[in-house]
């Protein structure tokens, strides 16, 4: 699910006006990657397109967006390109395109829209004519991604191609927006549990944070986190979604062990990690080897956890290792296809 879009429906909904600033191109170095957005209220910034000079910048044009009183053909909508260097002070050297939309409650029924479609994993098509000074705004159009007659490059999250016809309309945003969550399956709600939820809700992730002891899940809430306190937890590896994150981290070694062996013979996770030392691993190996399984299989095994070079084994320094690996396999991940896509054509 897209937070900004979240986000913006509150926003709108509450009667605020609001400038959405989206990196449409980046050339070179520089500190978000194409796609990042940033909201702006007159009082209030939510998210980042990456800080110093650059996020200043971009959130005094948007705010003096906001104090303009557009006419009929007022600015609603530009386009800016920044250059990273000695001008804003920066030292990445790059070159971004950053995309301004100045929304109102007439912009509530897209957002909506697009925010209930990602909510339910479907893809959409967002498009946005950035006109020329002095003409009428177009309306934003979305539809269903697979209705769209742009092409658009998996391996790129963002980018902006030149139309050799040079239309007079404008420039045209064009943007795919699918929920780009992925799916945590926690077993264990220990001390190293609870440090590495408080961690995890932060990210892009749904947790789905298992436990046969109900009592033993600390008063931790979110919209991402689904506690389940399930009398038979190697049901959550079979109900889990393809490519679910798992990390094992029980206070049995007996069901450590069983849950290893049913997310093992499942096969289409993105990353098992299971807490323990390397003792702890060779014990499992050879009662895994002893039921069947190849030794292959335990290299998708991670035991120990966490990414190397870390000693301490306080829970939240525990936690923060394990994050740090698993944003490590996401990155991976993400050299397959982009979830979310913007192209323009000028």
């Amino acid at each position: 699910m897209h937070d900004w879009l979240n986000q913006l429906k509150q926003l709108l909904a509450h009667g605020d006006a609001v400038v959405l600033v989206t990196v449409a191109r980046v050339d070179g170095s520089a500190p978000r990657e194409a796609g990042t957005r940033m909201l702006v209220t007159r009082q209030h910034l939510h998210y980042t397109i990456g800080g110093g000079h650059l996020e200043w910048q971009a959130t005094d044009i948007a705010r003096r967006m906001l104090t303009e009183t557009p006419g009929p053909c007022g600015e609603l909508r530009r386009l800016e390109r920044m250059a990273l260097g000695p001008s804003l002070g920066q030292c990445c050297g790059g070159v971004v395109m950053l995309a301004f939309e100045r929304l109102t409650l007439a912009d509530l029924g897209w957002v909506a829209a697009l925010q209930k479609r990602s909510a339910a994993g479907l893809a959409s098509t967002r498009r946005v004519w950035f006109t020329p000074a002095g003409s009428a705004p177009t309306p934003v159009q979305w539809l269903e991604a697979d209705d769209t007659d742009i092409p658009l490059d998996p391996n790129q999250s963002c980018h902006l191609l030149r139309d050799p016809n040079q239309h007079a309309n404008g420039t045209l945003l064009s943007e795919t927006i699918v929920a780009d969550r992925f799916h945590v399956v926690l077993f264990g709600a220990g001390h190293v549990g609870a440090a590495l939820v408080k961690v995890l809700l932060n990210l892009r992730c749904t947790v789905q944070w298992v436990d046969q002891r109900d009592a033993q899940f600390p008063a931790i809430t979110a919209p991402n986190l689904v506690h389940d306190a399930n009398d038979i937890p190697e049901s959550a590896v079979d109900d889990a979604p393809p490519g679910s994150y798992f990390l094992v981290m029980t206070h049995s070694h007996a069901l450590d062990q069983s849950l290893c062996e049913h997310i093992l013979r499942r096969g289409d996770f993105a990353y098992f990690g299971l807490i323990g030392s390397k003792t702890k691993r060779m014990q499992f190996e050879h009662r895994l080897i002893a039921k069947g399984f190849n030794p292959s299989d335990m290299e998708r095994m991670t035991c120990p956890i966490g990414v190397p070079g870390i000693r301490d084994k306080s829970p939240e320094t525990i936690a923060v290792a394990v994050v740090a690996q698993l944003l490590q396999c996401v990155e991976e991940k993400a050299a397959a296809p982009r979830l979310e896509h913007i192209e323009m054509t000028a």
